[in-house]
């Protein structure tokens, strides 16, 4: 081994989008529209103790998909996994509403001024002193996150989700 490396010290890869890295991951679950279908995927979840924090769901004639948000995203994709789930999962912005008469104005203002188009969100389970936050799906969220920091807007992480103040 080259000297200089100290084998005690670990080295953590740059690209490692970690707890503290301000995205969210969400997985979208596709299941069929017919009675049941949600309660058997929360059922799945919350039997392995999982804790949802955010969850919305789309349903047309034919099929629904369910958006959800949980504290162990690793867990949940091995559970779904094995249970032959057929989801994706992609990052999306979290963003604390800021303290303000207009707070859905003041994000969206600053991502449309940017022409960033916002695709959907909902709202998560999640409270810090009085503060919700809301999850938003944008096609490019390293920009968008850029663009929300510059304009004062407080990003979440998967960090900030576990450690809310109201949901405990």
């Amino acid at each position: 081994m080259p000297s200089g490396f100290d084998d005690d010290i670990p080295i953590e890869p740059m690209t490692l989008r970690g707890r503290d890295w301000p995205c969210l991951r969400q997985f979208c679950v596709f299941m069929e529209n017919r009675v049941g279908s949600l309660h058997q995927l929360l059922k799945q979840i919350e039997q392995h103790d999982l804790r949802i924090l955010a969850l919305s769901v789309v349903d047309t004639v034919d099929f629904a998909v369910a958006r959800i948000m949980v504290d162990e995203p690793d867990r949940a994709r091995e559970i779904f996994d094995l249970a032959d789930l057929n989801f994706i999962e992609n990052d999306i912005l979290g963003v604390e509403l800021p303290d303000e008469a207009q707070p859905f104005v003041s994000i969206f203002l600053a991502l449309v001024s940017a022409e960033i188009n916002i695709s959907y969100t909902y709202p998560l389970l999640y409270r810090r002193n009085g503060r919700g936050a809301i999850a938003v799906y944008v096609d490019d969220v390293d920009q968008a996150g850029s663009i929300l920091r510059d304009q004062g807007h407080q990003l979440l992480s998967e960090k900030d989700l576990l450690s809310d103040d109201e949901y405990f």
